[in-house]
């Protein structure tokens, strides 16, 4: 974990892209107050221990260079970013089509033997279980994803009600018909995605718009790609405004999802892209997380509940691909919650 200085440095540095010493030291001192130049310098050793930057030089000619050249994976202090309001922030305003032509290796090396290290373990897991045992336990990934995916936007049913619901088709009192429905609807979706999951090794418009209307199911959500504006809550990112568009959008992210030969990464491009997008009036965060659990279910990947995930970093991280097409904080958020599938569930 980097400190705010660190993440001062490295922000600096991707803005820059390379600095002498003396520059980022009198940066540092436009931020921070009394700090030497050897805590710089130990600062400087941490990014460079991490890989995020790289030194040339010597002497005085020596200059630091961020080592990131992917846009998808530009560094935010989260924490930092989100202190000023959202009319404060600087961000790419309008939907920006050079996201379809960033580099996809945005997982590093580490990080992919990290994954098939622990979908590895999950086939092991699974391997050893009956018919009925995997019945069960997809059926609480099942129930833990809908009350989660539900949760997330806004769904006030806690864990236990909605394992109730779905297990008794009793709905708990003091909640609206709607967020049972909600969540019955993820439970339809899940069951949908696990009897067809072949169908989701090449994505396509067809199964994306199948998914979609299963989730808004007698919600009042229109089911088919939008052709009006619509405003996301806390930015000011503005999603495209047409449905020519809002389709040239789909094709893109169809045809970037299917090159991508990594299914931990067609996930997680779906779960940015297709929320980035914003392709129905509604329910576009729902779609996304579902998909990707289609597409690793497809590919026998570990499929994931998101528990344990913190909704607030969730949050955060959506808005800062929204704001600034960074992958960076989604993507650890992936690797997070796919280790704990893996460690949770089968076994």
């Amino acid at each position: 974990m980097l400190t705010q200085r660190q993440n001062a440095i490295l922000e600096y540095l991707q803005k820059v892209e390379k600095a002498p010493q003396s520059a980022i030291l009198a940066f540092i001192a436009t931020k921070f107050d009394a700090v030497s130049k050897p805590t710089v310098l130990r600062d400087l050793d941490v990014l460079l221990s991490a890989e995020l930057v790289e030194k040339k030089g010597k002497g005085r000619g020596v200059i630091y260079l961020s080592k990131n050249k992917n846009p998808f994976l530009f560094h935010f202090d989260a924490d930092n970013y989100f202190k000023l309001s959202q009319d404060q922030r600087e961000i790419k305003k309008m939907f920006n089509w050079e996201v379809f032509d960033y580099p996809k290796n945005f997982f590093t090396a580490s990080e992919i033997k990290r994954l098939e290290s622990a979908n590895m373990e999950f086939r092991r897991k699974r391997a050893k279980m009956d018919a009925a045992g995997l019945r069960k336990e997809f059926e609480r990934i099942t129930i833990e994803l809908s009350w989660k995916s539900s949760h997330l936007e806004g769904n006030t049913y806690s864990l236990l009600e909605t394992e109730t619901l779905i297990k008794e088709a009793r709905e708990a009192e003091g909640h609206s018909k709607e967020e049972a429905t909600m969540i019955l609807n993820h439970k339809r979706t899940l069951d949908f995605i696990l009897e067809n999951k072949g169908q989701f090794k090449l994505l396509r418009a067809p199964q994306l718009r199948a998914v979609h209307s299963l989730l808004i199911k007698n919600l009042g959500i229109p089911d088919d790609f939008r052709s009006i504006l619509v405003r996301i809550t806390g930015t000011n990112y503005q999603p495209l405004d047409n449905r020519f568009q809002v389709e040239d959008a789909i094709n893109k992210i169809i045809e970037v999802v299917n090159k991508e030969e990594n299914p931990p990464a067609k996930a997680l491009l779906a779960i940015a892209l297709i929320s980035y997008a914003q392709p129905f009036v509604d329910g576009n965060k729902r779609t996304s997380r579902l998909i990707a659990n289609a597409l690793l279910l497809a590919h026998d990947w570990c499929p994931m509940s998101l528990r344990s995930m913190d909704e607030t970093t969730y949050k955060k991280a959506i808005l800062l691909f929204y704001e600034q097409n960074s992958l960076d904080l989604l993507k650890q958020l992936f690797i997070e919650q796919f280790e704990f599938a893996v460690k949770n569930y089968f076994g």
